[in-house]
């Protein structure tokens, strides 16, 4: 895959507006352990780049999936690891199964209002017994007429305590556990939804996460995405779009903190040299780039076959898997390069420090990612389905 002029121009709008809008308020936000999502969303909207790979008919640029890559990719000139990740489950983690598998009047509902920036949406997966594994959640939707009576739980949800509506994963029957879940839309003002809980984090400051109860709250089951009991695969195939967003948002950012590192040991004098000239940190730092640059071909390459619509579960589920931990990688050895100024909060590698480590957790633990590539190598048994 080749950035051409269009996705460049692109980046470069989006790099004006982060200058501009976003990177003088991050150290402000990461205070506050918040940001204003709808404000910023509306600018991003404004500017018609949260929907580039959506479909026209419902506000989107009708575009191919490279431009959501080289858009992710340039959300990592935000100093921050909390902003892009709320970004990212706008654009690229809450969406895709709405805009692939929604009814018209669903999309209508909430798939142009996300585009336009006019609403913030977040992704209900995960609960207190339930992060990487999926089949295993309990929050259940009775049906009760032509409604849906959602009752249970969601924790770690990324953009809830200030979004709109929810992208649901929820039991819908008692039947097999793949084949018993659906996703299902659901606003975020409706009776019976409690935001318990704004979860603190030793990362991803400025993005809000939250704690969120149902009780019997009443849905429409024409809310539900698709046909019921497919949830689970259409997740399974949103999870893709996810890793990929992950590991394309990760690029930028350990650059940054190699050139940071490189400048501060250029200047950094000890036992009559810099600590630049000792090769064991030149070593390292050159090793460090070269991995980078290794997982950005993996990951263009995934992009470039995901266009061609070939499945990338494998390239994917790789490219997460060397993201979580080549980020953790590069801001330990760069924080040990810094020494004691590495261990300050207002250092930017500890900042990559703390945000990175989710990197290894979120969308899938690194156990997780290496489970589905000893099943698609045919290393591991596939279980029965059910």
């Amino acid at each position: 895959m080749q950035y051409t002029h269009e996705h460049l121009e692109m980046q470069k709008t989006l790099r004006r507006f982060i200058d501009e809008e976003i990177n003088p308020h991050v150290d402000a936000w990461e205070e506050a352990e918040i940001f204003p999502a709808h404000e910023v969303f509306k600018k991003l909207g404004n500017l018609g780049l949260l929907g580039l790979n959506k479909p026209e008919a419902f506000g989107g640029a009708g575009l191919d999936y490279s431009f959501a890559m080289a858009f992710a990719e340039a959300l990592g000139h935000i100093s921050c690891g909390g902003v892009p990740m709320a970004i990212g489950v706008q654009t690229d983690m809450c969406t895709p199964a709405l805009a692939r598998f929604g009814s018209d009047e669903l999309r209508r509902e909430f798939l142009t209002p996300a585009i336009a920036g006019d609403m913030v949406g977040c992704i209900g997966v995960s609960e207190p017994g339930a992060g990487s594994d999926v089949a295993g959640l309990k929050s259940y939707a009775k049906k009760d007429g032509d409604d849906y009576l959602i009752t249970g739980q969601k924790m770690w949800i990324t953009n809830s305590l200030q979004a709109d509506w929810m992208c649901m994963l929820v039991n819908t029957s008692d039947g097999p556990v793949h084949r018993n879940k659906s996703l299902v839309m659901v606003p975020m003002n409706l009776p019976g939804i409690e935001k318990a809980k704004k979860i603190r984090k030793i990362g991803m400051n400025s993005s809000d996460t939250g704690l969120i109860y149902f009780d019997n709250v009443r849905v429409p089951q024409r809310f539900r995405i698709g046909e019921e009991g497919q949830g689970f695969v259409y997740q399974m195939q949103q999870f893709q779009e996810e890793r990929l967003w992950a590991a394309a948002s990760s690029l930028v950012p350990m650059e940054d903190c190699i050139a940071q590192t490189i400048e501060w040991a250029q200047q950094r004098q000890m036992f009559g040299a810099t600590l630049a000239d000792q090769q064991w940190v030149q070593f390292k730092l050159a090793e460090l780039k070269t991995e980078v640059e290794a997982l950005r071909a993996l990951t263009y390459r995934a992009c470039d076959l995901h266009v061609k619509g070939e499945d990338v579960l494998e390239l994917a589920s790789m490219a997460k898997l060397k993201t979580g931990r080549l980020t953790r990688q590069v801001a330990d050895t760069c924080l040990q390069f810094w020494g004691g100024m590495g261990f300050t909060l207002e250092n930017r590698v500890a900042r990559l420090y703390r945000d990175g480590r989710l990197g290894s957790i979120g969308g899938g633990a690194d156990e997780v990612m290496l489970g589905i590539l000893a099943k698609t190598m045919g290393i591991a048994k596939r279980p029965p389905r059910g």
